[in-house]
């Protein structure tokens, strides 16, 4: 009930597009292998923003 109106932290936000962007990859590499690739390279850019900010 109090986390209500938190707010995300940029941690928060980066994991969960991190999540998303699986996700919508794992989906679309059964139709369409390169859109995949790409969206795993995005994937994989999150990834290193997240490493970056939990040093």
């Amino acid at each position: 009930m109090f986390g209500l109106f938190k707010k995300k932290t940029e941690l928060e936000k980066l994991q969960e597009q991190y999540k998303s962007l699986l996700e919508k990859s794992h989906k679309v590499s059964h139709s369409n292998r390169t859109e995949a690739d790409k969206l795993m390279a995005e994937a994989e850019e999150v990834a290193k923003k997240i490493d970056a900010l939990k040093k």
